[in-house]
């Protein structure tokens, strides 16, 4: 809306009253007006001018935020989380006694798994609870994994897992495999050789030393 208003508008006889002059002794100051005896005092008008009102109303433009939580994150990540979320919500109902609840678990993820990841699973399986019977098998964003006093210590990734070109059997830093001041904590697997499964139950053993 637009509004211009001018500056007050007095007749002379109005400006003669407002200067203190009386009207009498200067009639010519004070012409005739109709409605004058209604009307006492001085008169003052306001001329109003280019007076533009426009009722339309400009919508209110609303972006909805953009949820950048999961910005970067691939399907298979998310679905990761996702897991792990659900698996710490099932051991908190479990408390200390779902070591065979975990186990089960473990078992049915390695039983979704596509080939050769699935026999890769089953043996590392084997090898982890012959190596280390102290090891609680249980999920880890929704990977088989082995845990001692509830932190995991090693897990197997499947190459399917986030569409990777190998598979990985990896420690966490509660294992105990230092060696100087570098070694490995992971390994990528195509298949396992029996020299293989024979190497990694070694290296299970000194992890939970």
């Amino acid at each position: 809306m637009t509004l211009k208003l001018d500056k007050p508008s007095y007749s002379p006889g109005e400006v003669a009253s407002l200067a203190g002059v009386h009207s009498s002794d200067h009639p010519e100051l004070h012409p005739r007006r109709e409605h004058d005896s209604d009307h006492p005092g001085p008169r003052v008008t306001h001329r109003v001018r280019n007076v533009t009102v426009n009722d339309t109303k400009k919508p209110t433009k609303r972006t909805a935020a953009r949820d950048t939580s999961s910005e970067g994150w691939t399907d298979e990540e998310r679905a990761a989380m996702k897991e792990h979320s659900q698996e710490l919500k099932a051991a908190k109902r479990r408390g200390s006694a779902g070591k065979a609840d975990g186990e089960s678990d473990v078992l049915a993820k390695i039983a979704e798994m596509p080939e050769p990841d699935r026999t890769m699973a089953e043996r590392i399986h084997a090898v982890v609870k012959a190596s280390a019977p102290e090891l609680a098998p249980r999920t880890w964003y929704g990977m088989p994994a082995y845990a001692k006093d509830g932190k995991v210590v090693c897990f197997f990734q499947a190459a399917a897992k986030f569409k990777a070109r190998y598979a990985t059997f990896g420690f966490n830093d509660t294992a105990n495999l230092d060696d100087g001041t570098m070694w490995p904590t992971s390994w990528a697997l195509t298949k396992l050789t029996a020299a293989d499964e024979a190497a990694i139950g070694e290296l299970v053993r000194k992890a939970v030393r």
